[in-house]
């Protein structure tokens, strides 16, 4: 982290025009915003610049217009929302990035907030455009990322503006980058890592690089019924991506190689369709017409083993087709038990993904993870060793 230029409270900003990158790229319905948990984590840092008199320009993106004004990708839901939550007078401009825009931001006063629509509607920002970076740089005196969860990507906003304007990484990147190292660099050993989701192709690279940093790699979610296949057994409908029994043995040969320990389930709970409900059978009773969509009680009690014995837990994907409340079970005590072990034995709990952290949503267990990260691709890429467009150009010189 030391390597990283990071927003200080030291640096002055009182009549600054503060550029401040996020990833508002939140769920919307008809009547609003249907999910605020991004918007929620960075609220606090806008309302302390706006405390201190800065003049506020926050750009984002939504979706992926792919250089085209689409107008349900428009921004303008979510400036209606935050109207009524920052403590600050809002406005929202729709223009070209120009002139114009320039003498948009020079006139916001001390306090004030200036919302960019979506940034993705110029091409410009995915090329990673030079001239359409520069332009950008001059609506701000400093620009400060706090879209950890895009900085994975070479764009304009996130990449190349850097080059022209005094930058730094703010409060919610600084934290995504610590919980990284927390599993890879500054860990606590054992770690374990309980990984779900359903294709293994799309996480092959992050299995095989925690396989080296882990001690432990649980395997949940439908992506455990390739391992289960692998093994021999009886998976009847259940969801499998073809062609993964290759994917799956490299998977296992690195986990042998780095004297990692792979765990997969012993029972689970099936139902005919994914909207039934659940039938309870060990892994040697299930037939054809059998889809697997939740853990076992076994499996359930295992895995609490496993985190019992570990000092540092990252968790990403459901153990279920959580959708259906009926085979949420497993995913909500896999967070019931991180949560118990972070809050009295001083466990280190990472849990990142959009789907677990709505999985977990309504058990008001958010706030005791060690960390809650909404990265998603930019969190795993991490993980695997790569090193983001956009945390590179923050390094120190």
């Amino acid at each position: 982290m030391s390597d990283l230029k990071i927003f200080s409270d030291n640096i002055p900003i009182n009549g600054k025009r503060i550029i401040v990158r996020l990833d508002l790229n939140v769920p919307l319905n008809e009547s609003g915003v249907e999910d605020d948990t991004r918007i929620k984590l960075v609220e606090p840092f806008i309302n302390k610049l706006l405390e201190k008199k800065a003049k506020v320009i926050l750009l984002s993106h939504l979706g992926r217009p792919k250089g085209q004004v689409v107008s349900k990708l428009s921004l303008k839901p979510v400036f209606n929302f935050l109207e009524k939550k920052l403590k600050a007078k809002i406005y929202f401009y729709k223009g070209n990035i120009d002139n114009k825009a320039e003498e948009a931001s020079n006139k916001l006063n001390p306090g004030e907030v200036l919302l960019f629509e979506n940034i993705r509607f110029f091409k410009e920002e995915e090329s990673n455009d030079e001239l359409f970076a520069k332009k950008l740089s001059n609506l701000g005196d400093i620009y400060i990322n706090e879209a950890f969860s895009c900085s994975h990507r070479k764009q304009a906003s996130i990449n190349k503006i850097t080059e022209f304007i005094d930058s730094y990484g703010g409060p919610a990147l600084e934290r995504e980058v610590k919980s990284i190292e927390l599993i890879i660099k500054n860990k606590k050993t054992p770690v374990t890592c309980i990984i779900g989701g359903s294709k293994v192709s799309t996480k092959i690279n992050i299995l095989s690089s925690l396989s080296k940093t882990s001690d432990t790699l649980v395997i949940v979610g439908a992506m455990a019924n390739n391992f289960l296949k692998l093994e021999g057994k009886n998976v009847g409908s259940s969801l499998i991506e073809e062609g993964s029994g290759i994917a799956v043995k490299n998977i296992k040969n690195f986990a042998e190689i780095n004297k990692c320990k792979i765990i997969i389930p012993i029972d689970c709970y099936v139902s005919s369709n994914i909207d039934g409900k659940p039938t309870y059978k060990t892994l040697e009773e299930i037939d054809s017409k059998d889809m697997i969509l939740d853990i076992g009680d076994k499996t359930i009690g295992l895995i609490n083993e496993v985190i019992d014995s570990s000092n540092t837990v990252f968790w990403n994907g459901p153990a279920g087709y959580y959708e259906n409340e009926y085979f949420a079970t497993g995913t909500t005590l896999i967070g019931k038990k991180i949560a118990e072990n972070t809050s009295l034995k001083s466990l280190i709990s990472i849990v990142g993904g959009g789907d677990t952290i709505a999985a977990i949503k309504n058990t008001r267990l958010e706030k005791v993870f060690t960390h809650l990260s909404t990265a998603g691709g930019a969190f795993l890429e991490s993980l695997e060793g790569k090193e983001l467009p956009g945390i590179k150009v923050l390094k120190k010189k």
